[in-house]
């Protein structure tokens, strides 16, 4: 059996009434994307304690599954009304074969070295180097599997910088996987920070399974407590708007890690930390960069 997917262009005002009605339309999933994703224009969907929940992006796509014998050009057309737009939005038709989705998937997660000491483990491998610390990670509806270069580049930093009972704080854990890496590194209180329920849940779960206690918060709680290290990997635009809230969690002489940081963003972000801390480029891999500081 096949499928079809369908990629329609709208903007945040029509998007979720468009994708309401693809579902009453026989849409057997709807999602809504960043129709900017992976270039500079990217929005991150993102909020500090206490604010509202972010909109969603200027320029969004809806992607939206359907049987094989669906007539797309009319239910496009008629989600279209239905979402109160005055033409058809321009959309593409791609077609998605039956596979096995649970081997699929699995296959493109293999173990992954972080160095010497670290790797990152799916639950079905064994591990490469039992004598090395194991992360034991599944892919979810977080983000965070260790794979982006964003990812590599903070848990190579907390590989050469967490000490012995050193307070962490990861804000954007996501899967929890910067988290649990200090953890298992020998930190000791740790804290995960994420706008999303779902994040925390997955965090707390990989934490459970990999044998650590972490302190996890929801964004919109306060935190009023100062860490030794504070770990951020996030996007450019809402690490500028947290500057100050990371740092006044950050303790005078602590340590600051931020990344998600294009290598073009560098100095947009260095502005932003001048007033705490005296920012530097600690490692650059594939256009993205890993900033680091102690706090003033």
């Amino acid at each position: 059996m096949s499928w079809l997917s369908v990629s329609i262009a709208t903007d945040a005002a029509h998007a979720e009434a468009l994708s309401d009605a693809l579902l009453a339309l026989g849409a057997l999933s709807v999602g809504v994307e960043d129709a900017d994703a992976g270039t500079e224009r990217e929005t991150p969907q993102f909020g500090e304690p206490g604010s509202s929940p972010a909109p969603l992006w200027a320029h969004s796509r809806v992607v939206a599954l359907f049987g094989k014998d669906a007539d797309i050009p009319i239910i496009v057309a008629a989600a279209a009304g239905e979402a109160g737009l005055n033409t058809t939005p321009p959309y593409e038709i791609a077609e998605v074969a039956e596979q096995d989705w649970v081997r699929l998937t699995q296959s493109q997660f293999e173990p992954i070295r972080v160095n010497e000491r670290l790797w990152i483990v799916p639950s079905w491998h064994a591990a490469p180097d039992p004598g090395a610390i194991n992360l034991e990670l599944d892919p979810g509806l977080a983000f965070g599997t260790g794979s982006h270069p964003t990812t590599r580049l903070c848990l190579e930093w907390l590989c050469a910088h967490v000490q012995d009972a050193a307070s962490v704080l990861d804000y954007g854990c996501g899967s929890g996987i910067l988290a649990i890496a200090a953890a298992r590194l020998g930190a000791g209180r740790v804290t995960g920070v994420d706008i999303d329920e779902n994040a925390l849940l997955a965090a707390a779960g990989n934490a459970e399974r990999n044998g650590v206690t972490l302190h996890l918060v929801h964004s919109a709680q306060p935190l009023d407590m100062q860490f030794d290290i504070v770990v951020a990997n996030i996007l450019t635009n809402p690490l500028c708007v947290l500057a100050p809230l990371l740092a006044g969690r950050t303790r005078p002489g602590g340590q600051i890690a931020l990344s998600g940081i294009l290598s073009t963003q560098i100095e947009q972000v260095r502005q932003a930390y001048r007033p705490a801390f005296d920012l530097t480029v600690w490692a650059e891999k594939e256009g993205w960069a890993l900033l680091e500081g102690v706090r003033k």
